[in-house]
């Protein structure tokens, strides 16, 4: 999801869709505070987004090694997003036992970073094997920036069109850059309010696991059918409503959820150290 345009600490802080869910969803982790429990601010946590998010890593980097928060839903058993959120989940509860806040921070960041990435409808079509197609390598074998931004055909016509078709009108990065962006202007001034974590989800996630909660979510988003709409048709009042009243909602609720869980492990830590 758009994070700004990562060229300044303070870039995305106005229309990033990153930074405007990891404020709204703290605020509505902060009732499942136990007593004197600590969680990162959120001015804390949004020091690792953008230029130090990993869209910036992204942006300074070749891809080899770069965060890759993609999702086949066909394949969701096999895919590395969730590796990541767990690797996430268990170095934040760690951070938090040992209140070690810059460290708490930057894993609440990263996490809910994957989270909204793999919830986002744009990261479900298969770029992996477009890029591929295209560029005649697998993503992560892109070895500079230089390589990642230009697609070398086998002759000029051939590099005309496979750039096109990336970088040009409804090429699959523009197309995949304005659905995105369009969500960040459509959620503008609204402070979600209504995002609800019933008893029952937080008793669906003790029993399933995160890897179920979010699956389940994730199929919501699927249902919802906005980057499909939008790539027939653009953006419309229609679009942008379901993407402030429903998508963006659902995935709020994958973030506190997530958090939520470092913050069960942190408490069993504690329990076992006792």
């Amino acid at each position: 999801m758009y994070a700004g345009t990562t060229y300044g600490k303070k870039s995305g802080q106005l229309i990033g869709v990153h930074q405007r869910i990891d404020r709204v969803a703290r605020r509505h982790l902060k009732p499942f505070l136990l007593g004197k429990e600590t969680f990162p601010t959120a001015a804390e946590i949004l020091h690792f987004e953008g230029d130090n998010g990993p869209d910036g890593i992204k942006r300074k980097s070749p891809s080899i090694d770069e965060p890759w928060h993609f999702i086949d839903p066909e394949k969701f058993e096999d895919n590395e997003v969730m590796l990541m959120i767990y690797d996430h989940q268990f170095n934040l509860a760690r951070a938090l036992k040992t209140k070690n806040v810059e460290r708490a921070a930057f894993e609440a960041a990263w996490m809910a970073h994957a989270i909204v990435d793999g919830l986002t409808p744009a990261h479900h079509y298969p770029l992996a094997d477009k890029i591929e197609e295209l560029f005649g390598m697998p993503h992560h074998e892109r070895s500079s920036v230089k390589e990642k931004s230009i697609i070398k055909g086998n002759n000029r016509r051939d590099t005309l069109s496979k750039n096109w078709q990336y970088w040009g009108k409804s090429g699959i990065f523009m197309n995949h850059f304005m659905y995105e962006f369009g969500v960040a202007t459509a959620i503008l001034g609204n402070n979600f309010g209504k995002v609800v974590i019933t008893k029952d989800d937080l008793e669906a996630l003790r029993k399933d696991g995160y890897g179920k909660t979010f699956e389940t979510i994730m199929k919501q988003v699927i249902g919802l059918g906005t980057y499909e709409e939008y790539s027939k048709n653009g953006w419309s009042r229609n679009l942008a409503k379901t993407v402030r009243m429903e998508l963006v909602p659902l995935i709020v609720r994958a973030v506190v959820l997530g958090w939520h869980v470092s913050l069960t492990m942190n408490r069993d830590m504690n329990r076992v150290a006792k």
